[in-house]
């Protein structure tokens, strides 16, 4: 089994969230998402990106639930 890592680069952190590297490339450069860069290159902190996740899931399920009444 691959170890998880804490840092990961474009490639790695797509793969974890389920999307594609270039849309998340755009993310980061959006200030979308989470994301530092390491010279010239992004990173991103797999604990942020799972912060980020579950601020997201809150802010669709209270607009979900105003949306229903």
């Amino acid at each position: 089994m691959k170890e998880s890592r804490e840092v990961m680069d474009v490639r790695e952190a797509a793969v974890y969230l389920g999307i594609c590297p270039a849309t998340l490339y755009k993310y980061a450069m959006d200030g979308f998402v989470p994301a530092f860069k390491l010279g010239n290159r992004w990173r991103f902190k797999r604990s942020r990106l799972d912060e980020w996740m579950v601020e997201l899931e809150g802010k669709s399920v209270i607009k979900n639930q105003r949306n229903q009444t």
